[in-house]
């Protein structure tokens, strides 16, 4: 299907020299981020994870990145990447992992692990680049499972060899489906088949260098999660061993 009978948020595939200038300064994003600033940084104890947080959606949807993703599908790749291992954990500590969020840890690995794989199906993927409504519904729905599974894994109150097991799930299921993507012998996206060629990539290559991304810089943030929690046990463990 041409690019053009699609309706991609932040506008169509842009080429290497216009890049530079695509901005998306949509006024109901920007007023959407800065409800999300007032609401998160409220909390002072929390505030470096809000900004921190804030700015990954920043650069995920207000820079030429978002523009970056109309044309390559290694871009789109690279802004889910950063909504659900860099964006989520930042705003889970900064919600505070509270109680409710951090409940039913394996409905959240299951619902996550659904929607990652439903949205980079090509038909859904397609779907989301039908409409703004249908993007924002693929984005969302992305960012508010993994914010559930990262609550869920940094909370205190989830044992940690669950909440490791919930950490290595995740980083598996996603090194499983970047395993398709890069391995694979065809293009599966047709919104990209013609929008590549611009920064010297063939569709195929751009769609092994999203499976790459995917599989290694991805699981980052899941292993130092997980070293985080072992880390936290076994200073526990010391403190117990000490003599009174």
């Amino acid at each position: 299907m041409p690019q053009t009978l699609y309706d991609i948020y932040c506008g169509p595939a842009p080429d290497a020299a216009s890049l530079a200038w695509r901005w998306n300064l949509d006024p109901v994003l920007l007023a959407a981020l800065a409800v999300l600033a007032f609401v998160l940084l409220r909390n002072g104890n929390r505030r470096t994870f809000a900004v921190l947080g804030l700015v990954v959606l920043a650069v995920a949807f207000v820079s030429p990145l978002c523009a970056l993703a109309s044309a390559l599908f290694s871009a789109r790749v690279l802004h889910h990447v950063l909504l659900v291992a860099a964006a989520a954990p930042f705003l889970a500590l900064a919600l505070g992992r509270p109680a409710w969020l951090a409940r039913a840890p394996q409905v959240a690995f299951a619902a996550h692990t659904l929607l990652f794989w439903l949205w980079h199906s090509p038909a859904a993927y397609a779907f989301a680049l039908s409409s703004h409504a249908a993007y924002w519904l693929m984005q969302l729905s992305l960012l508010v499972s993994a914010v559930w599974i990262w609550a869920a894994a940094l909370s205190p109150r989830t044992p940690t060899g669950n909440a490791c097991a919930l950490l290595f799930g995740t980083m598996l299921q996603m090194g499983m489906l970047a395993a398709l993507l890069t391995f694979s012998r065809e293009p599966l996206y047709d919104a990209h088949l013609t929008t590549t060629a611009a920064f010297g990539l063939t569709p195929l290559e751009d769609q092994q260098l999203a499976g790459v991304l995917m599989w290694v810089p991805a699981a980052g943030p899941y292993l130092l999660a997980v070293l985080w929690r072992i880390r936290a046990i076994l200073a526990e463990r010391s403190l117990d061993r000490l003599p009174p």
